[in-house]
């Protein structure tokens, strides 16, 4: 299997779990329990990636 290619930093469209767990600054489950809220889930195949928009938009709204 090829390894995927790093994309541009900050440029990102979407992430993996993990990514979304150092952006975040969280573990897995929040990091998955804020994305599924966030309606940021995409399934390729086996892969789920984040979209990073849809999480951005959705701290901005839960945030004080």
């Amino acid at each position: 299997m090829r390894k995927t290619t790093e994309g541009i930093k900050g440029q990102n469209i979407t992430v993996d779990t993990a990514e979304l767990m150092n952006m975040l600054h969280v573990g897995r489950k929040s990091a998955t329990d804020i994305g599924i809220t966030a309606n940021a889930r995409i399934t390729i195949g086996r892969r789920v990636l984040w979209n990073v928009k849809k999480v951005q938009e959705y701290l901005d709204e839960i945030s004080e």
